[in-house]
């Protein structure tokens, strides 16, 4: 009787769909169980999760998600059966676009700050699914490139949060066709479990004489393995650890591996060869790293890990110190590969901003050391549409302070951005500046938002606050130039000297460079223009310009068509 009360509680919460916090919880622990089965795709999970209560009312209900091909099974509490419904929840955040979702009523309200273990099961198969990329458009053989978690015979692969539900989550739901949707929910996901702990005892079996390894992003550790004949039955446990800058996952393989001093790749047996290019790119990258971020491990025996994914062309995916990626690539791609991955694993950081925008930044650099400052800068503007788009909106917001650098939880957003915060500083304060501060960098020192500020604050001699408060602290936009007038003066002792004066149509200030060209030459320098203001700048040229050009593509601005003023014969 108890039972049917509690149902029809139930039903009036879900049918109506209104009332439900779904992000009132924070997942503080794990504790799992998972089989998984190859032969049939098929996952299987028993175990316990820990829920705190971090909003600030008493909760009667608790949401749990996994996948839409999941189903499940039981929810219990004190080893009593919790009373539950089940429904479809469309969401972006799972690769089929839809969650399985349990409501479930819990025994007792839960207050604010408080916790409730709850004993679960849940099972079901994981296909390949792009479901949720080609509904909004994507041709379905492009979308099987970035959707390539599966479950399948002789490759099994499955991240987390923003990929695939394989582990219980919570969120509200998030669309693709809506900008940063995915990404911010994902963010807020991860800002939750900051300090939440997974531990996944994974056990797997083949009868096709197939005895491949499981490997993830995380303490792993083999619990034992049994051989009949050409069946096989494995178990290995995963701890894993900082869920709010590792996406947990799981991969089955049959692998080789080329273990090297800074990184061990693990390949297919028929791609020896595209390991050993990878290593060789990781040889070659070594010394250009070292030179700007030198070694900030925690712990000195930590290397890269490669694991090679067996589509040639799917999308890499990147969690802590392991990578996931196709090995047949080009020279180029191998060596930007190879610059991201070794930045993250020498430079950790609990700043988003700097973990994930220095090994973005790190490949734009080598791109000018190696090509020049034209390749960089459009390998640059080939990253800045998730900045764009974020961007269109940010003269009318309200939350300046939420959606910056340092605050925001949307991670395209902030890849983007942080890309060109570290080059714009390069620019300001110098090469030799900026590197001897990220040397002097300190991961456990970072306490405060400011410390990486006066860092380099201290090796420029400069203050930077105008920088920091426009560009990482708050969201203030983006920056739009316009050259409003040129005035050339010719010298007494020959040549020119030109003013040129800028407008700034855009909320947040920068220093960008000026540029007069001329027939045979060109000269510049940079101009420090501040946000809904004018500045001007003198230019000695040794002949009249024929044109002016303010920013060369390396400060992101809204609007790029009002960049360039022709000298017409009038203004000459």
């Amino acid at each position: 009787m108890k039972f049917l009360c509690a149902l029809c509680v139930l039903c009036g919460l879900v049918l109506p769909a209104v009332g439900l916090d779904r992000e009132a919880f924070t997942f503080t622990h794990y504790d799992l169980n998972a089989r998984i089965e190859p032969q049939q795709q098929r996952l299987g999970v028993r175990g316990k999760i820990t829920l705190r209560n971090d909003s600030d009312l008493p909760q009667k209900t608790a949401v749990l998600q996994i996948s839409s091909t999941l189903n499940w099974s039981a929810v219990r509490t004190d080893g009593n059966p919790v009373a539950f419904v089940t429904q479809q929840y469309t969401s972006d955040i799972d690769h089929t676009g839809a969650l399985s979702e349990a409501v479930v009523v819990l025994p007792r309200p839960v207050s604010p700050k408080q916790s409730i273990d709850l004993e679960i099961a849940y099972e079901g198969v994981i296909p390949q699914d792009a479901n949720r990329l080609t509904r909004i458009g994507v041709p379905a053989d492009v979308a099987k490139h970035s959707d390539w978690d599966q479950i399948g015979r002789s490759f099994t692969a499955l991240r987390g949060i923003g990929y695939v539900a394989w582990y219980p989550i919570a969120t509200e739901a998030a669309n693709l066709s809506e900008p940063s949707s995915v990404s911010e929910a994902v963010g807020r996901w991860k800002e939750r479990e900051r300090n939440s702990e997974m531990r996944v005892i994974f056990a797997h079996s083949n009868s096709e004489g197939i005895r491949p390894s499981l490997y993830c992003d995380a303490r792993a550790q083999v619990l034992g393995s049994e051989e009949m004949g050409l069946a096989y039955s494995s178990q290995a446990e995963c701890g894993f650890e900082s869920l709010n800058s590792t996406v947990p996952f799981f991969l089955i393989a049959d692998y080789q591996a080329l273990d090297r001093a800074a990184v061990n790749i693990c390949y297919l047996a028929q791609h020896k060869s595209n390991a050993d290019d990878y290593a060789v790119a990781v040889d070659q990258v070594a010394p250009f790293l070292d030179r700007w971020f030198g070694d900030h491990r925690a712990r000195p025996e930590m290397k890269a890990e490669v694991l090679e994914l067996p589509d040639p062309h799917a999308s890499p995916f990147a969690s802590g110190n392991v990578l996931l990626t196709p090995l047949a690539l080009n020279d180029t791609a191998l060596l930007l590969s190879a610059l991201r991955q070794l930045t993250r694993v020498t430079f950790p950081s609990p700043r988003s901003w700097i973990f994930d925008g220095l090994p973005l930044f790190a490949q734009s650099a080598y791109m000018d050391h190696e090509k020049g400052r034209a390749a960089a800068i459009a390998y640059m503007e080939n990253h800045r549409s998730a900045l764009l788009e974020s961007e269109k909106n940010a003269g009318t917001r309200d939350q300046a302070a939420q959606h910056s650098l340092i605050n925001s939880v949307d991670e395209f957003y902030v890849d983007a951005k942080a890309m060109s915060v570290w080059w714009m500083l390069r620019d300001i304060v110098g090469e030799n500046a900026l590197i001897a501060a990220l040397h002097s960098y300190r991961s456990v020192n970072d306490t405060r938002a400011d410390y990486m500020q006066k860092l380099i604050e201290a090796q420029a001699h400069r203050d930077l606050s105008w920088f920091f408060d426009d560009w990482v602290y708050r969201d203030r936009g983006l920056p739009d130039f316009r050259i409003a007038s040129i005035y050339p003066r010719q010298l007494a002792a020959g040549g020119y000297m030109v003013t040129v004066t800028i407008d700034n149509l855009g909320a947040a200030a920068a220093e960008v460079p000026v540029t007069l060209k001329m027939a045979a030459t060109e000269a510049g320098d940079k101009l420090l223009v501040p946000a809904n203001s004018t500045a001007s700048i003198r230019i000695q040229t040794p002949a009249l310009p024929e044109e002016a050009v303010v920013n060369d593509g390396s400060v992101p601005e809204t609007n790029v068509s009002n960049n360039t003023f022709r000298l017409s014969p009038e203004t000459k």
